[in-house]
């Protein structure tokens, strides 16, 4: 399955619109590593429960990526994306408005179903967008978007919370949920699946499928995936016990994604030039040093090092996604997309739960040089990849 654009609405349009989507939606779900806190506070929640809660949403994302791929097939991915941005507004707005712990789980599980329709779609439109030796370039823009959104939502719910508490700001940004898909339907006309072109172009190309190197980039995926979301469960906790209030936690959270956001293209230039394998061993080499490293540093230490924590932590994403359409034809790229995001999210899930019940039984700081540790797995499978690269 392939996506692809219709001559009505042009490849810089389409990067736009997906851009947006991707820096909106993923503003929201990491706004929630702000709201954690704010349910300890209120809810008395163990590090467990926080995890369990953010594996209500990052499941419920999980489970939505490929079956709104299906849905994409037959309603069209402009569509379904409106409708998955919509429904993250609904979601916010019901956790809000209800103020109950019972509410919020039920609006974090609609929030996470409506998650889940931006990465499968967005990227196929992207990849679509801008083929062959273009396409790592327009990914590494796509996924630098994701990473706008990510410093200026948590900062503005933590202002907005910090002002008003933490129900009316989450009313507040669901409207800006519902804005967006307005903007999606109004800015990107129908774009049909499955398009001739693409497919006779997908069958030419079918030779460059490795699906061994596309699954094992696929587990470095998910170890790194399980130290940014263990990472990131604590990391306001840590902020916290050195010393930071609700906005200093913010703005901590803003200057861990900005590094983030300067990861994407920084790593994407890096990677062009050093290669995948090399790239990626010293992003995930430098994560492990830099979170060990946060560890006895005061606050004011701590919120200098976080841009270059960001930078090395989500750097190595925008070399992983933009090395999937090197290992899998157009015709299927839709698919592995989907599936990648969707290990991902399970990751998401499962990995903040796992790392609660680790911090509630060995401490923070135990737990979160444990997480430090996994980015540390990947070396191996990286250098597994080579042969991949000197065939292609």
């Amino acid at each position: 399955m392939t996506v692809g654009v219709s001559s009505s609405c042009s490849p810089r349009r389409t990067l736009t619109v997906c851009g947006g989507a991707h820096a909106l939606h993923d503003g929201f779900t990491d706004l929630l590593n702000v709201l954690y806190p704010l349910l300890q506070a209120q809810f008395g929640l163990s590090y467990a429960t926080i995890g369990a809660l953010k594996t209500v949403y990052s499941g419920a994302m999980a489970s939505g990526q490929i079956p709104s791929g299906m849905l994409a097939v037959r309603l069209g991915p402009v569509r379904v994306l409106a409708v998955g941005t919509a429904l993250i507004a609904v979601g916010y707005g019901l956790a809000g408005l209800s103020g109950s712990l019972y509410g919020v789980i039920a609006g974090l599980l609609l929030a996470g179903l409506g998650g889940s329709t931006q990465h499968p779609i967005g990227s196929s439109l992207v990849s679509a967008a801008y083929p062959g030796l273009r396409s790592r370039t327009a990914l590494g823009t796509y996924n630098f978007t994701g990473d706008v959104g990510k410093v200026l939502l948590p900062a503005l719910f933590a202002v907005v919370a910090a002002a008003l508490g933490w129900q009316q700001a989450l009313v507040i940004v669901g409207a800006l949920a519902v804005l967006g898909a307005g903007l999606i339907m109004s800015s990107l006309r129908p774009i049909p699946l499955h398009d001739q072109a693409s497919k006779a172009k997908a069958k030419a190309m079918a030779g460059q499928d490795r699906p061994w190197a596309y699954w094992l980039l696929f587990s470095i995926h998910i170890a790194d995936d399980l130290v940014r979301t263990g990472f990131m469960i604590f990391l306001p906790f840590l902020l916290r016990d050195k010393g930071a209030d609700l906005p200093t936690i913010g703005l901590g959270l803003s200057l861990l994604f900005a590094g983030g956001a300067a990861g994407k293209l920084v790593m994407g230039w890096v990677g062009d030039r050093l290669g995948v394998v090399t790239s990626v061993i010293l992003t995930e080499a430098a994560t492990t040093f830099l979170i060990l490293a946060l560890l006895p540093m005061s606050l004011s230490v701590t919120l200098v090092l976080l841009p270059a924590v960001g930078l090395m932590l989500n750097g190595t994403s925008s070399v992983l996604y933009g090395t999937i359409p090197e290992f899998v034809s157009p015709e299927r790229r839709t698919r592995a997309f989907a599936i990648f995001y969707t290990g991902g999210s399970v990751a998401g899930a499962t990995g903040p739960l796992l790392s609660g019940l680790l911090g509630d039984a060995v401490g923070l700081p135990i737990a979160l040089a444990a997480v430090a540790c996994i980015a540390l797995t990947t070396v191996p499978m990286v250098w597994a990849l080579k042969p991949a690269f000197r065939d292609a």
